[in-house]
Parts: C-alpha cells; structure tokens; sequence
C-alpha cells in the first residue's frame, strides 16, 4: 500500500509538474499533509507573487479523497521527542520543522515523501528521498 506524508518539498515539486513526484502522489493509496508543512507552504505562498492562487490550489488538494491534513497531537509530539533524543545522540541534529513532520509520519505509518537528503538520517520512519 503506497501510504505517504509529503514534506514541503514533495509537495511543492508536485505542484510544479515534477514527473516523479506526480505520478507518485496520483497512484497514493493515502497522502498525508501535515499541518506543520501546511505552515511553511502558507508563509511561502504570503511572500510570494501568488498568494490567492497557491491557496486555493492547496485546498483543492486537501479536498481529494485521498489525501487528509495530519495535525501534531498527542502521539506525534511523543515521536518527536524520541526522535529528537534519537538524533542528539547520534550528533545529527535536523531542522525542528523536518522533524515534526518525521513524527508525524511515525506517527500515521507512512513514508515520507521528500527531496531532502537529511531525512535518512531518521531510523523511525522511512522515507522516499527524491533527486531534484
């Protein structure tokens, strides 16, 4: 079962037609969405020249049937916080950001879809590490 939660990345190359990316999100069985990469697309949309199109283009993906916005609850804080423990302790510290969204992965069972190397670096969850 293709199950994946798309960092900000993934998502973005998706909306630029990156054949990959594509036709990996439209044979997704599930798509996750965390809230967290929903924040950094909106803080990108607001300072860019698009705003109002990037917005509604970003409800109408939330809209298919198969893709649902993952908010950072409980269990996925949990995650976090061990994967933060994980990471010290390995000398790897990553982007606060990236690792939220790695909880939240953890947390609902599902790759990450990415373009960022440094997600390999989190045993917790695997991760589909796109070349650009």
């Amino acid at each position: 079962m293709s199950r994946y939660c798309l960092d900000t990345s993934a998502y973005s190359h998706f909306r630029r037609g990156d054949p990959v990316v594509v036709e990996l999100i439209d044979s997704a069985e599930w798509i996750g969405l965390p809230t967290i990469v929903m924040g950094e697309l909106r803080t990108g949309f607001l300072l860019g020249q698009r705003p109002a199109d990037n917005e509604a283009e970003l409800r109408e993906f939330l809209e298919s049937p198969v893709v649902s916005e993952l908010p950072a609850e409980g269990e996925v804080s949990r995650h976090f916080a061990e994967i933060v423990v994980e990471l010290r302790r390995l000398g790897a510290p990553l982007p606060t950001n990236d690792v939220w969204i790695a909880a939240t992965a953890a947390r609902h069972g599902s790759l990450i879809l990415t373009y960022d190397g440094h997600f390999e670096k989190i045993a917790r969850v695997g991760s589909i590490i796109l070349e650009r």
